[in-house]
C-alpha cells in the first residue's frame, strides 16, 4: 500500500475512533432511530487470513461529534488548509470552473508510474488514480528471490466519486478551511452513494453511505 493510501486510511481510522470515543453512550439501535444515512468503511485483507474490518458511523452522530474535536488543524468541524499545501493555487476558482463547466473528462494522465483521470458527469466528480509503482516493486522483488514464487503483482487503484454539492459544501467555509460538517450534511441529503474504493496488494477498501446500520 502506498504512502498516500496509508495516510488516507490512517486519517479515516482516527476520525472514526474519535467519534466512538466521544459518544460511548450511543448504541447502534439508538443511532438508527436518529438518522437515515450511515457512513460505512470496509477493509478486506488480501493475505491468507482474509481479515475484514467493518466500521459503521451514523452521519448525524458524525455531524454532532466533529465540532467537539479540536486537534491540530481540525477545529469546530472544519479543517484548516495551510497555504503551503496548495502552493498558491486558488482552489475555489478551480472548483467554480469545474462546477460551471460542461460534463466531460478534464484531466487524463498516462505514464509509467501513474494513470490519473478526473471527470464530471451528471453532478458527480470522479477521480481515478492507478499507481503502477507497487506492482513494479513486487515484480522486482520476485526476480530478486531467485525463482521463489510470489503472488501476481497488483497495481494500487483508487476511485473517488463525490457529488458536486458535497464539494461545494466542503469549500463553503473561510478562505483557508474545509467545512467537514457541511459536507456531511450535503452527503446525507444526497442519498446512497459509493464514495471511495481502494485496491492494492495488501487490502481492498470500500467507503460508502446508505441507510443500513451494518456493512455488507
Amino acid at each position: 500500500m502506498n504512502l498516500c493510501t496509508r495516510g488516507f486510511l490512517k486519517a479515516a481510522a482516527i476520525l472514526v475512533l474519535g467519534l466512538f470515543a466521544l459518544a460511548p453512550a450511543a448504541s447502534p439501535a439508538q443511532a438508527a432511530t436518529d438518522t437515515d444515512q450511515w457512513i460505512h468503511i470496509r477493509v478486506t485483507s488480501r493475505d491468507a487470513k482474509g481479515e475484514v474490518v467493518r466500521i459503521n458511523v451514523p452521519i448525524e452522530m458524525a455531524e454532532k461529534v466533529l465540532p467537539a474535536i479540536n486537534k491540530d488543524r481540525l477545529h469546530d468541524g472544519k479543517v484548516r488548509i495551510e497555504s503551503g499545501q496548495v502552493k498558491d493555487v486558488d482552489l475555489r476558482a478551480i472548483l467554480d470552473a469545474v462546477r460551471t463547466a460542461k460534463d466531460g473528462e478534464y484531466v487524463t494522465v498516462q505514464s509509467n508510474e501513474n494513470n490519473v483521470r478526473v471527470s464530471k458527469s451528471n453532478g458527480m466528480l470522479y477521480i481515478i488514480v492507478t499507481d503502477k509503482e507497487q506492482a513494479k516493486k513486487a515484480a522486482a522483488k520476485e526476480d530478486a528471490g531467485k525463482g521463489a514464487k510470489a503472488s501476481e503483482p497488483v497495481e494500487t487503484k483508487v476511485e473517488i466519486k463525490v457529488p458536486m454539492k458535497v464539494v461545494d459544501a466542503l469549500f463553503s467555509a473561510g478562505k483557508d478551511e474545509l467545512d467537514l460538517v457541511a459536507a456531511l450534511r450535503a452527503l446525507s441529503a444526497h442519498g446512497d452513494t459509493e464514495l471511495v474504493t481502494v485496491k492494492d496488494a495488501e487490502n481492498d477498501v470500500r467507503i460508502w453511505i446508505d441507510s443500513k446500520n451494518a456493512t455488507e
